[in-house]
């Protein structure tokens, strides 16, 4: 029978089935029922950095003096985080599995700092998400991409432990933005973060929220990119995140060049009993295929002429619409 063990961003998990930041995994009780149904590791709900800064401005008062403002900032701060490391502490006491602690944030501020008691605490890795749209009139071309690399340099001067940058779907060439965090110490990337999405009421004639949810639809943009990526910064991990959907998703994503898969919409439409699925498909497919372990057929089919991206785009293109009358 193959082994379905890996290796991602230095840690070995059991199979690449990693539950993604979110809901589901804001308590020891929540991570641990995961932990049994079988995931291969599981990222912690987010630290946020905009909550935190929300919560002080609510509970600030506009006449206090800077001195108190600063006080209240920073208990609020110290008060979340301690909760964090709580779960994190709780969280490793029952799961035997890597629990990787997340922080989203949009700024290289000293809070940032808090990654080493996040490592102290006990988090084998630290997810980094920087999700936000650039809308400013005076916007600086590369200042985004720059802050990425400016957050995880800070990061990487305060932990020993592995850091991953998982990405928002919104960068012009995550390739050259990839090559420049893997050298500056990232361990593996996660692609893709994703957007909230808007919707319109058109009989309240009014913004609305649109789909929560992933649709298998998005995991095209995974798959194009990792396959890129894979081949041409391959020194460094990666992840599929967003649209696996079907246990298929997962084979895609390793022959694209992912390590592992990310997974938390089909968790909340289904029940933890979807990661053992994903798990014996894999296990069959590999049979099957006579494949033995997963470094067998990663990245077989991510694009290893890295002179040919853009032929290899074009070829689909010419392939799907030469065919249509």
């Amino acid at each position: 029978m193959a082994t379905l063990e890996t290796t991602f961003a230095g840690l070995k998990l059991r199979n690449p089935i990693i539950i993604s930041s979110s809901g589901l995994t804001d308590s020891a009780a929540k991570n641990q029922k995961l932990y049994e149904a079988g995931a291969g590791a599981i990222v912690l709900k987010s630290l946020f950095e905009e909550q935190i800064m929300m919560e002080a401005d609510w509970l600030g008062d506009p006449n206090m003096y800077p001195e108190g403002s600063d006080y209240l900032v920073g208990y609020i701060r110290e008060h979340k985080l301690g909760e964090y490391l709580n779960l994190i502490k709780e969280s490793k006491k029952v799961c035997d599995i890597p629990i990787i602690a997340s922080i989203n944030c949009y700024q290289d501020a000293d809070w940032i700092e808090f990654a080493k008691k996040i490592e102290e605490a006990g988090a084998d890795a630290l997810e980094i998400n920087i999700l936000a749209l650039q809308t400013d009139m005076q916007y600086a071309y590369g200042s985004f991409e720059q802050r990425h690399i400016d957050i995880l340099s800070h990061i990487k001067k305060t932990v020993n432990i592995p850091v991953i940058m998982k990405l928002g779907d919104n960068l012009t060439n995550p390739i050259a933005l990839i090559d420049q965090l893997y050298a500056n110490g990232a361990a593996a990337v996660v692609m893709f973060n994703r957007f909230y999405q808007p919707d319109i009421d058109i009989e309240k004639m009014a913004q609305s929220a649109g789909s929560v949810f992933s649709t298998d639809a998005d995991l095209s943009k995974s798959l194009r990119w990792i396959g890129i990526a894979s081949a041409a910064v391959g020194k460094l991990d990666y992840a599929a995140s967003g649209g696996i959907h079907a246990p298929e998703g997962v084979v895609k994503a390793i022959l694209a060049g992912a390590s592992a898969v990310e997974i938390c919409s089909v968790l909340y439409q289904n029940s933890y009993a979807i990661i053992d699925e994903y798990v014996r498909f894999l296990n069959l497919w590999m049979d099957r295929k006579g494949m033995e372990n997963i470094n067998q057929f990663k990245g077989m089919l991510n694009v290893s002429d890295l002179n040919g991206v853009n032929t290899f785009e074009r070829t689909q293109f010419l392939k799907y619409f030469s065919s249509r009358k």
